[in-house]
């Protein structure tokens, strides 16, 4: 390896690395979020469900408002959290009943997976 190939290897490493002393969290959650219903008449052979990019999602723990995160264009959310039990809303859906699941486990040391689906009022 080059002295400059090495170089770039230790300023990685350093960039990367969390510093001494540091709190980062190293748990959280990633997944999937989608609307339901996605039309007001779902046929049964269709999925009522549709991806649901830019969705605000909130996540509250002992009533306070711990993180908040939208969902990318692909409808992908990933937030890190500190590990316990979080509420969470999608307060831009305010005619639905919510967010399934809408209390979620953020275990210790992970990135958990856990897809959410968003009533979108639809009736």
């Amino acid at each position: 390896m080059s002295r400059h190939g090495i170089v770039a290897v230790v300023l990685t490493a350093a960039v990367l690395a969390p510093a001494a002393g540091s709190t980062a969290v190293q748990s959280g959650l990633h997944g999937k979020v989608t609307l339901y219903p996605a039309r007001p008449v779902c046929a049964e052979d269709d999925p009522c469900t549709k991806p649901a990019p830019g969705a605000l999602l909130v996540f509250k723990r002992e009533g306070r408002v711990a993180a908040r995160v939208r969902s990318g264009p692909y409808a992908g959310y990933q937030v890190r959290l500190a590990p316990g039990v979080y509420a969470v809303t999608a307060p831009e859906y305010r005619l639905g009943s919510g967010v399934t699941p809408g209390t979620v486990r953020v275990p210790k040391g992970r990135i958990a997976r856990v897809d959410l689906q968003i009533d979108s009022g639809i009736q």
